[in-house]
């Protein structure tokens, strides 16, 4: 029933329409409303189950970590970065004409990942200061790094080839009148005239001299073209690098992208000196690129590295802040027993919003020894209730995230205490217990097969009036106020142990366990009491007189029942068969009927077995025993054997109970006992 009504609870907070689960084609009506008659928003009801491995901490429970004000500015920090960032990348993809995305393309080219974009920027900043040329800014980049053009590029027999032209390409720009490896060749000579043209060098009059023997005095930027182009054409024209170049380009007339690379080197053919080291040359590119675009390079890097700064700063006053995140952890390390403590790994990150969500660091104690692990791995670790333990720590997250939303939130929460340990249950108590008398916007119906938890609950905090017992019967599900919470026996049946029969049956095994922990098994009284639990060759004559004379003397009454000559045996079958009526399914009508249940089986086999001396001589496990002796004496009594192995079952821990520890017969459906009632005297 408790599930059932969890899972409803759950279907409104998941939105879900709600189902019988065995017969769904059933007509189901659900309705949940406040007080005032309202229906509960779903966001309203947190339910928590017994065990849920999937319910964890999330992004929403993450907000534990932040720092309103610090992470507002951290955020502000980047927006102008992001700012002055797209406006970089924009204009470097102009520049390349490349439909790759340009932040991978920039990381790889300098730190060999795709996810290092700022490293990158910043590892290049001295090389574009001191370049002042951008030779290959007008290179189409898409054109050169298509990976099908980098693969026939690395190829042993290109790669060879790309060798003997580069060292033909080296020699005959050694012979050069003019032009000097690295410095003034075959590409940045043309950068050379058109920045000096750009910026009005020739308009001022003045002139460039070069050397090769003699001065040769350049006044235009003409006089310069004609010089350089001069040059090159003696370097292209060479007969031998021609050869080489062929051989080159044979090998690009493959698909449509390979021709394309062919065309643009045909009519850019000194570019094949720059592949045979591949990875420089991407370098040079997107240095020429980025220099080409160098103001919103330092625009860029400028905000970047104040933010940097100021960043570093943030972090240093997040990483000494306590939050709400800390609240959660002491509380789980604090009072939860559990042989491992938990931290943030990543606190500081999700503070600020780099991550999203919560990375628990965990360490595992053992004595003297620790051991960081995995949470995977401590969980494979745990018993079933430290598992529980650490679900309970998500469960704190759930309801501190409420609490600093201001959200009023009904908790239904379903046996959270099952498989625990006594210190870890009364950890949780006391925990619901918190939450009922500081947090002001949280209501619980907390719902429990646990009697001791169920009792616990009731004496710290819950109200008697407000505690419930839930039973079903053929008319359907009830719920009664609660009884017998606290020491039923002295505050109940004690008052109506001569007025009211099923309370005065169900005190027999009380009176017994007092006589038991005040005078011990040998006390004569024991034995009688014992006598009205089992079938003894004594049981017939004890009359409801001598059950008053020993309850006066356990409990200094004088009183006595309206008939006192009434055999108790007598007494017992009729109190239990008036309980097969009975409209309440209260603690002591289910105890009537299991002493009623049991005394009539013990009777039915005495008679079967017709043996007084072997009764006389069972000391212990009565009940047992004549059952062993039955099954053996009369194999095929079936359906009987079937009927006393649940007596069995059902019956023992039913009577045998004591004022302070009775949850078994609470736990238990009147009905079935009922049944196995009507059953055993169906024999």
């Amino acid at each position: 029933m408790k599930s059932s009504l969890a899972q409803t609870f759950r279907d409104v907070a998941d939105g879900s329409a709600s189902t019988d689960r065995i017969f769904p084609s059933r007509t189901c009506s659900r309705t949940i409303t406040d007080e005032n008659g309202i229906g509960l928003p779903p966001e309203s009801i947190f339910v928590v189950l017994p065990y849920d491995a999937e319910f964890g901490h999330t992004e929403k429970t993450s907000t534990l970590l932040l720092d309103a004000k610090l992470r507002a500015e951290y955020e502000n920090l980047y927006r102008d970065i992001d700012s002055a960032k797209d406006a970089l990348v924009k204009a470097l993809q102009a520049q390349s004409g490349s439909k790759k995305p340009i932040e991978e393309e920039v990381s790889l080219a300098f730190t060999n990942t795709d996810d290092r974009f700022y490293t990158a920027l910043q590892r290049i900043s001295k090389e574009l200061e001191g370049q002042k040329d951008t030779p290959f800014a007008d290179v189409p980049y898409d054109t050169i790094f298509d990976q099908k053009v980098l693969d026939v590029l690395g190829t042993s027999d290109v790669k060879s080839a790309l060798v003997n032209y580069v060292r033909r390409y080296n020699e005959l720009l050694a012979a050069s009148t003019f032009f000097k490896k690295g410095t003034f060749d075959y590409y940045n000579a043309a950068q050379i005239a058109k920045s000096l043209s750009d910026n009005g060098f020739f308009d001022a009059k003045h002139s460039v001299n070069l050397y090769n023997g003699e001065r040769l005095e350049i006044r235009t930027r003409k006089e310069l073209e004609d010089v350089i182009a001069k040059e090159k054409k003696a370097i292209i024209k060479d007969k031998e690098l021609r050869q080489k170049f062929d051989a080159i380009a044979k090998t690009m007339e493959k698909n449509v992208i390979l021709r394309e690379f062919q065309a643009y080197v045909l009519d850019q053919e000194a570019i094949l000196s720059q592949l045979s080291n591949i990875n420089k040359f991407k370098e040079d590119i997107w240095k020429s690129y980025i220099r080409a675009n160098y103001d919103l390079y330092l625009n860029l890097m400028s905000k970047y590295e104040a933010a940097q700064k100021r960043q570093k700063e943030i972090e240093d006053e997040a990483a000494i802040q306590r939050t709400e995140w800390e609240r959660v952890i002491n509380i789980f390390n604090e009072r939860f027993f559990v042989p491992f403590t938990l931290e943030v790994r990543n606190r500081t990150a999700v503070m600020l919003g780099s991550e999203k969500i919560i990375d628990l660091g965990f360490t595992y104690h053992d004595g003297n020894e620790n051991a960081v692990m995995a949470k995977n791995d401590l969980l494979r670790c745990l018993s079933t209730g430290e598992r529980r333990a650490f679900y309970i720590l998500n469960v704190i997250f759930e309801v501190e995230v409420r609490t600093k939303n201001g959200q009023e939130t009904l908790m239904v929460i379903d046996d959270i205490a099952d498989s625990f340990d006594y210190q870890n249950k009364y950890a949780i108590i006391q925990y619901l217990k918190d939450i009922n008398e500081y947090l002001s916007k949280f209501r619980q119906i907390i719902m429990t097969h646990n009697f001791d938890f169920f009792r616990t609950i009731c004496s710290r905090f819950v109200p008697y009036s407000q505690c419930l017992m839930a039973s079903k019967n053929q008319s359907g599900i009830v719920l009664d106020k609660a009884s017998g919470i606290r020491n039923i026996f002295v505050n109940n049946w004690k008052k109506a142990f001569f007025t009211d029969g099923a309370k005065r049956v169900a005190s027999i095994p009380f009176l017994r366990n007092l006589v038991e922990f005040t005078r011990g098994e040998d006390d004569p009284n024991f034995i009688t009491l014992t006598s009205l639990l089992h079938w003894k060759p004594g049981s017939a004559s004890v009359t409801n007189g001598d059950l008053d004379k020993i309850y006066g003397g356990i409990c200094g009454s004088a009183e006595s029942y309206s008939d006192p000559t009434k055999p108790v045996m007598d007494f017992i079958q009729e109190v239990g068969t008036a309980c097969l009526s009975a409209a309440s399914d209260s603690l002591e009508v289910k105890i009537v009927l299991a002493m009623a249940t049991r005394l009539a089986a013990e009777s039915f086999m005495i008679a079967k077995l017709a043996d007084p001396a072997l009764v006389a001589s069972i000391s212990g496990n009565q009940t047992q025993q004549l059952v062993a002796r039955f099954k053996s004496q009369f194999p095929g009594e079936a359906v009987a054997a079937e009927v006393l192995d649940r007596v069995q079952i059902m019956t023992p821990e039913n009577i045998h109970l004591n004022s302070f520890m009775y949850e078994p017969i609470v736990d238990m459906s009147a009905e079935h006992l009922r049944k196995l009632y009507s059953d055993v005297k169906s024999l």
